[in-house]
């Protein structure tokens, strides 16, 4: 029997009989195509912007203040995105992987930023790390939420903040000042002034490395006492400490407090927040405590585990790019942070590399992923919720940014809209409000051109999601004029491959397969759902599109 081929969501084995140039072989699943990490394609949406699955428009916490354009809660919650598992956006969408924005409890007060007055629906302003955010949902909705996307096959990233808590107000006071320091704000020349300082203004920052131990917050005892649940939180606070063995300081406490989170509802990674404004021990040990949470959380409940994937960490680290490989320079200090808990890095790069021709881009990441950063992986973007100078800011280029986001290596992070066209600027707003407007739900029913745009990336995120070569494989040209390539993956007995072409004739277009595909066999393109059989290393499609995304039929 010859070795094990993945075709299309099956592994398939072909058999020997019967089989040549001219005839066709027989096949016979096996098993599903795995996830694989490096090659995801990732949603990301600010949980309070995408979908509203609360019909009570309920005002939580008396924030009943007027609030600058955008800078309020507009109602998106976790029953929303819930909503949207259950009737198959994501899935048609292709996507296996779910980031969502914080969605911890926030400061109860608003505050002005000079940009009008401001609440903590971003959910960045973390007041209690324990509990969820009313205006976002309940604890039952996460685990109702986990649950529904996990039979589905994607999986949960929740964000975590260790650097800062929320903004001080009247009736959000300060953490104790052995926990946090309210100054110097940051100036970014050295690692010094980057770590040990404020973001901006009223922004206070968490001591991460203080090795002083401090005990809980009166305002947390105090609010602890009243929900009812002071003891058990202290409970679970001491058994934490005597497992580990850590000392009791702020950075510890909160770690704790996030890896709760995989232990209660088996989330399946954690995107970490402003990295670099703090030490890199600080994100070790985190990642440590996570792989300790998510196997305890696959023992005690194996009928839920997905597979053998390890959790999964992803670091923002302002201004990181892929050109930098393993290393971040601050000027003064470098640091490797992939060897210092983290899988993944978001890429900053990209979105200036997605200006350069495809196989540029494409060439340029499978070189640096498949060498220099191979078993670690980037998160590719090109619009999100506080990057002020997005690829497409006016979207114009929603087909290209497309075809550039979810046919590169690496992780891709699809922002909320970037599949639709929302608009990333709208009148009124200030700052990076105008990136985070409400989810363009009314477009996908009325605008042709948002059914179009958004029928491409279903296309193209299907065909990644089916094939773990497309973002974790290695890319290799087969002709450049018409646009042709590869992209083959080898992981342990699996095997993926397939073929893509780009900018290609409409109607009539013949293809070379290379040594992709054998004489004989059937292919299928699955952009236009025309399939041909593989004549002297070529295809003929005839089809409306420019786009081929080729794969052996099943």
């Amino acid at each position: 029997m010859k070795k094990a081929v993945q075709i299309s969501i099956v592994f398939l084995v072909f058999f020997l009989s019967g089989c040549s140039s001219t005839k066709k072989c027989a096949i016979k699943e096996t098993t599903k195509t795995p996830f694989v990490w490096e090659g995801a394609n990732l949603y990301f949406l600010m949980t309070d912007r995408f979908k509203d699955g609360n019909p009570k428009k309920e005002i939580y916490l008396n924030r009943t203040k007027t609030a600058g354009k955008l800078r309020g809660f507009e109602g998106g919650n976790i029953k929303g995105i819930i909503q949207k598992i259950d009737d198959g956006y994501f899935e048609k969408l292709g996507i296996n992987a779910i980031w969502l924005t914080p969605i911890v409890e926030q400061i109860y007060d608003g505050v002005d930023e000079g940009t009008g007055l401001s609440y903590g629906f971003h959910g960045y302003w973390a007041k209690d790390w324990t509990s969820l955010d009313p205006n976002f949902g309940t604890k039952e909705d996460l685990a109702i939420l986990v649950q529904k996307a996990h039979a589905k096959g994607i999986r949960i990233v929740l964000d975590g903040v260790i650097n800062h808590t929320g903004p001080v107000t009247a009736i959000d006071p300060v953490w104790p000042n052995d926990w946090v320091r309210t100054g110097p704000q940051c100036d970014y020349k050295s690692f010094l002034n980057t770590t040990a300082c404020t973001l901006v203004a009223n922004l206070p920052d968490v001591k991460t490395e203080s090795t002083q131990e401090v005990s809980l917050p009166p305002f947390l005892i105090e609010k602890w006492k009243k929900e009812g649940r002071y003891e058990k939180e202290v409970a679970t606070l001491d058994e934490f400490f005597k497992r580990t063995g850590y000392p009791r300081t702020p950075k510890n406490y909160i770690i704790k407090w996030l890896t709760d989170y995989i232990t209660e509802f088996g989330i399946d990674g954690y995107r970490a927040d402003t990295v670099k404004h703090t030490e890199e021990a600080v994100w070790a040990d985190f990642k440590t405590q996570c792989d300790y949470a998510f196997t305890d959380w696959k023992k005690n409940n194996p009928t839920k585990v997905l597979d053998n994937n390890p959790f999964y960490t992803i670091a923002e680290v302002y201004n990181y790019g892929i050109s930098g490989g393993q290393i971040f320079d601050f000027g003064d200090k470098k640091i490797n942070y992939y060897q210092n808990g983290f899988n993944n890095m978001i890429n900053f790069e990209f979105k200036w590399d997605a200006q350069k021709d495809y196989e540029f881009l494409f060439s340029k990441y499978s070189g640096k992923l498949n060498n220099e950063l191979k078993g670690f992986s980037v998160l590719n973007y090109l619009s999100s919720h506080d990057d002020g100078s997005p690829f497409d800011a006016k979207r114009t280029k929603s087909i290209e940014s497309g075809t550039k986001l979810l046919l590169s290596p690496g992780i891709s992070q699809v922002y909320y809209g970037d599949e639709t066209g929302r608009s990333l600027a709208i009148e009124g707003t200030q700052g990076d409000a105008t990136l985070r407007s409400f989810m363009n739900w009314e477009d996908i029913q009325s605008n042709p051109e948002t059914q179009k745009t958004l029928l491409h990336w279903q296309k193209l995120g299907q065909f990644r999601r089916n094939h773990p070569s497309v973002g974790a494989g290695i890319h290799a040209v087969i002709s450049s004029n018409p646009y042709v390539f590869s992209r083959t993956f080898t992981k342990d007995n699996y095997y993926d491959s397939v073929v893509i072409g780009l900018d290609l004739p409409v109607g009539i277009k013949e293809i070379t397969v290379g040594t992709i595909f054998k004489n004989g066999v059937d292919v299928k393109d699955t952009y236009s759902g025309k399939s041909a059989t593989v004549t002297n290393g070529k295809v003929i499609i005839d089809s409306e599109f420019g786009f081929v995304l080729l794969e052996l039929k099943k």
